[in-house]
């Protein structure tokens, strides 16, 4: 099925079959094989969410949809699913949980015999997600299987915790939020962004629990504070005042969704490779997401800067306490002070440098991600951001306005993978989307935006449902809860979810995703798959077509 314009999601029916078709794909795209370039494939419950790479804007999805049918007809061409077979884990647990008591009640057992079925059970990992390296192990005993979620999540949750629900066993390999039942704790890392393959499990993978003295299952502290960034003697950005939240961005983390590790990246990657461009940097390197309002640094070597919004004219940017032009090339000194104030128009800003930032890589990427806690995070005062070989800078950048006069943002999308085709025309949960207009929430952050009607009124409740726990997600997918307020995704976002996904924000509007402000009016707008794909073309071949001349600016150039 179409997942938006530059994915598909494959229903396979089995998890063994997502499992070989998932790994199958993999292989051939690393080979060159595939007709298409592959840009992601993330296993969910029985089904493969496969992300083609836009390049140049032409995704190739025709030829991508004819490949993928081939492959999972019976006998489609798949072969071995690679040379890593499936591994077991046995992970050592101490059964004191919060929930234990509980779950013997609900089940009318003893917490001894709940204890005893959990380590009897041979588990399969059916996919990884939620966050960085988080196994869904199916295998529960009917007992366990049939607990539901508790009624009402725990804010956090103790990494290293054991837990059952809706049909699945888990560990948290990190503190975060969760509404599964806690049977008890492990001390075995799950998950090491330093260490590859970073996530200890995979997908296939077998795991049994045993018994563990309480006293030795202490897992590490995870929520540590980190070390002040250093640059060492070289140009660099010294952090005066970190303002609002100010992230290091880059183009965001590739190949990482299998092991529940989101993209991340610029929520405005127009912006990002806008500055970059502009600085004369490769498009994708990193510079500083702005939110709301920047920092102040202070410039360590000379160079050249630059920050650019949603529009030109939307940010105050001074160098020693003098305005300069935002949307520009601005030429600093060693020792300057530059500052990034508050946004006029959108929510996010990017602060690039010549050279770009060169801070710390983690996984292949400088990003810091929100959610699953990758990356240094927010900036400090204190911290020292290296800059790496400037190029040439170049003189202009024609930026656009970014909304309508009103201050409305039009988001095209297409029909999501769960709108039933069945549906009266104009009586679907798509069609109840694009003709209501919406207002964003002040719950809106680098994760996702969650909507209600523009008019004040309740959101009528949702109808549709997942029969299947959890599917893969992409940035731009709007999910539908239960109760009608729907939520669009941003780069942090989970790399699987439960929601239906009733629409997807076409590739050519998700750098408006990134800018939008709590309060804002938003309309959806239909377009069909041609559309979606013109637009995304025009969009990337538009892009350098806004940067022109060179540094400095020059009659006539």
């Amino acid at each position: 099925m179409p997942f938006g314009d530059r994915a598909f999601l494959v229903e396979t029916g089995e998890v063994a079959a997502a499992h070989d078709l998932a790994a199958h794909v993999r292989e051939l795209g690393e080979r060159g094989d595939a007709p298409v370039a592959i840009d992601e494939v993330v296993v969910g419950f029985a089904c493969v969410l496969v992300v083609l790479d836009p390049g140049d804007g032409d995704t190739g999805a025709d030829a991508a949809a004819a490949w993928l049918e081939q492959l999972v007809v019976p006998g489609g061409g798949r072969g071995a699913t690679g040379p890593r077979g499936p591994a077991s884990h046995l992970l050592p647990v101490a059964f004191d949980g919060d929930d234990l008591v509980e779950v013997a009640g609900l089940v009318g057992t003893t917490p001894d015999v709940v204890v005893g079925l959990l380590v009897a059970a041979e588990l399969e990992v059916a996919f990884v997600g939620f966050a960085p390296g988080f196994p869904y192990l199916t295998g529960l005993p009917p007992e366990l299987a049939s607990l539901p979620r508790r009624p009402t999540p725990r804010t956090s949750v103790p990494a290293g915790s054991v837990a059952v629900a809706g049909g699945f066993a888990s560990v948290y390999p990190r503190s975060s939020p969760g509404g599964w039942h806690l049977l008890g704790r492990t001390a075995e890392p799950l998950f090491d962004p330093a260490v590859a393959p970073f996530a200890r499990v995979s997908p296939g993978d077998l795991v049994r629990f045993t018994v563990a003295d309480p006293r030795t299952a202490v897992p590490p502290p995870t929520d540590v504070g980190r070390p002040l960034l250093r640059a060492g003697a070289g140009p660099a950005l010294h952090v005066l005042e970190p303002g609002m939240l100010s992230l290091v961005q880059d183009a965001g983390r590739r190949g990482a969704g299998g092991i529940g590790v989101p993209r991340a990246g610029a929520a405005d990657p127009r912006a990002l490779e806008l500055v970059n461009l502009l600085l004369g940097n490769d498009p994708g390197a990193a510079a500083v997401e702005c939110t709301a309002s920047g920092p102040t640094v202070r410039v360590v070597g000379r160079g050249h800067v630059a920050v650019v919004g949603a529009e030109p004219g939307s940010v105050d940017v001074r160098v020693d306490g003098h305005p300069v032009a935002d949307a520009a090339v601005v030429p600093v000194d060693d020792g300057q002070v530059l500052s990034v104030g508050r946004s006029g128009t959108g929510l996010r800003a990017y602060l690039g440098v010549s050279g770009g930032l060169r801070t710390p890589e983690m996984l292949g990427s400088r990003s810091s991600d929100v959610l699953s806690g990758l990356g240094p995070g927010p900036l400090r005062a204190g911290d020292h951001l290296g800059r790496g070989r400037p190029g040439r800078a170049r003189g202009r950048l024609d930026l656009p306005r970014a909304a309508a006069a009103d201050g409305t943002a039009s988001l095209r999308v297409l029909p999501g993978p769960h709108v039933r085709t069945d549906d009266p025309a104009g009586t679907g949960p798509f069609d109840d989307l694009v003709a209501t207009e919406w207002r964003v929430g002040t719950d809106a952050d680098r994760i996702g935006v969650r909507l209600g009607p523009a008019d004040g009124a309740a959101a009528r409740p949702s109808g549709p449902t997942v029969t299947r726990p959890s599917v893969p997600m992409i940035t731009g997918a709007v999910q539908l809860p239960p109760d009608g307020r729907p939520i669009v995704l941003l780069p942090d976002h989970a790399t699987v979810g439960g929601y239906p996904v009733v629409a997807c924000v076409i590739s050519a509007d998700l750098p408006l995703l990134g800018q939008l402000v709590p309060g804002q009016r938003v309309r959806f707008v239909a377009v069909d798959p041609e559309t979606a794909s013109a637009e995304l073309l025009r969009y990337r071949l538009g892009l350098a077509a806004l940067v022109s001349g060179w540094f400095p600016v020059t009659a006539a150039t």
